[in-house]
């Protein structure tokens, strides 16, 4: 029996209300398995509609499976397995809650950019013009390693600004440094053992990283060389121009170390993230450790992110012509995950000078927030050290308090303020008597960095100091 109505004045078409109402029936076990269905005829006249609609309700009831056609005898329900039921425990959760997270009133985030100075109306001409020029070809898949155009542009910007002679041919470009490392890792022997720096970033999920690969410690100098050939890791991952989180530069004496260290080997290799190397405010741009390295032993791997936007999503790596071979062995079904239209705007836009120009802006703008804050920090808050301010979008503040960091970064997020510690990037546990925080100052505003400090350190309960 069909218990349902279908409403002619409705939006949905009637063929699909009967498709409905009937799929609602079987279903709900109101039309058991093997019984007949009216036929077309039958059902048209019941509901008062038209043979084709019935016929197309029929047909997609048929196409999904619920019933099935038997030549000149009709249309039955089949069967079909039922779902085990389960009591819906999911819809607790409050998704706006969930979704409001991620909005601070304050954002100290390190991760953050300066989204006012981007250059839209640039971007948006490049843009346009690869939509509206006979680029078609684009619509298919493009190059492995992705297209050459950017590739070229790359290969150029390296030698220029990081001092890295390579060809296009040794670039692979990926969606992001979390992709990219799992594929590096893959073309090496399957025997690495990894070192992490400690603390340091991971594309790698921590809890997976801390059964994966060796801690080594970081101090004023970066990584701690003499603790790395102690271990038995043939492959370390560094961010030798400016260490993360702690802002450290690897020192030129340790760079010889750990360059030396990886000759020794034929399996061993240097995995450089450069990953913020344009942001640099007191003397000169530190050198890349590829365009030391004189025996073909360091992966350069680096990304768009901070000196264009996250949401890009571009970044690449420098492969050493010895792992070439490999990486097209294990590869050669890959493709690229970065959509063609856009590597194509980021090859004009640096072909044309606009990635440089953008940089030199973003360098003085950056500058000017990071003068800010530690101007505010000296004057107000001498209790506070700070520290990995020679470079990038960020500096570490560390202090003396009752309160341990986690109770800190819950006290701010009471407040709506978003400030992450250091302890957060450890691969094991560690004591240290000052409390330490990324303050990152990339997406703020700079007449409200004065402000937004004190009001952190306000409800922290440090005390300010008077400026007469």
């Amino acid at each position: 029996m069909l218990f349902f109505q279908l409403k002619k004045e409705h939006s949905i078409p009637l063929y699909e209300q009967l498709y409905i109402g009937i799929k609602d029936a079987i279903t709900n076990n109101q039309l058991v398995v093997g019984t007949r269905l009216p036929s077309k005829r039958e059902l048209a006249e019941f509901f008062n509609i038209s043979q084709t609609t019935v016929e197309l309700a029929y047909a997609q009831l048929l196409a999904e499976g619920y019933i099935m056609s038997k030549p000149r005898i009709g249309y039955f329900v089949e069967e079909i397995d039922s779902l085990p039921y389960r009591k819906n425990s999911v819809m607790d959760v409050n998704f706006k809650n969930v979704a409001q997270q991620t909005e601070y009133k304050i954002d100290f985030s390190s991760a953050k950019i300066d989204e006012d100075a981007f250059p839209f109306t640039t971007w948006r001409k490049y843009a346009k013009d690869v939509l509206d020029k006979p680029f078609k070809h684009l619509l298919q898949t493009g190059e492995r390693q992705g297209e050459l155009a950017l590739r070229i542009e790359i290969s150029n910007y390296l030698h220029q600004s990081r001092g890295i002679a390579c060809q296009p041919e040794q670039i692979v470009i990926g969606s992001g440094t979390e992709q990219l490392l799992p594929m590096i890792l893959k073309i090496l022997d399957d025997d690495f053992l990894l070192a992490f720096e400690n603390p340091g970033y991971s594309p790698i999920p921590r809890h997976q990283l801390s059964q994966l690969a060796i801690p080594i410690s970081v101090d004023s100098d970066g990584i701690v060389v003499e603790q790395l050939q102690k271990t038995n890791a043939n492959v370390v991952y560094v961010t030798p121009s400016h260490q993360f989180p702690t802002g450290a530069v690897l020192s030129a004496n340790r760079r010889t170390q750990l360059l030396n260290w990886a000759a020794k080997a034929p399996n061993r290799f240097i995995i450089e993230d450069d990953y913020d190397s344009e942001f640099r405010y007191i003397g000169k741009p530190i050198p890349a450790l590829r365009g030391m390295d004189q025996n073909d032993r360091v992966i350069y791997l680096s990304t768009f992110t901070k000196s264009l936007m996250p949401s890009l999503r571009v970044a690449y790596f420098v492969l050493p012509p010895s792992l070439i071979k490999r990486y097209q062995e294990h590869f050669n079904y890959y493709s690229s995950t970065v959509p063609r239209f856009e590597q194509h705007i980021l090859a004009k836009f640096m072909e044309d000078g606009h990635f440089a120009k953008h940089l030199n802006r973003m360098r003085k703008i950056y500058r000017k927030k990071h003068d800010k804050c530690i101007e505010i920090f000296s004057n107000y808050y001498p209790q506070i050290s700070i520290s990995g301010d020679a470079a990038g979008t960020n500096i570490l503040i560390a202090f003396l308090h009752d309160q341990s960091e986690l109770a800190l970064q819950q006290i701010a997020l009471q407040h709506h303020i978003n400030i992450l510690p250091l302890s957060n990037y450890y691969l094991t546990e560690q004591s240290y008597s000052k409390r330490t925080f990324l303050l990152g100052f990339g997406n703020l505003q700079i007449h409200e960095i004065e402000h937004q400090i004190h009001e952190l350190m306000a409800i922290w309960n440090i005390s300010r100091k008077s400026v007469n």
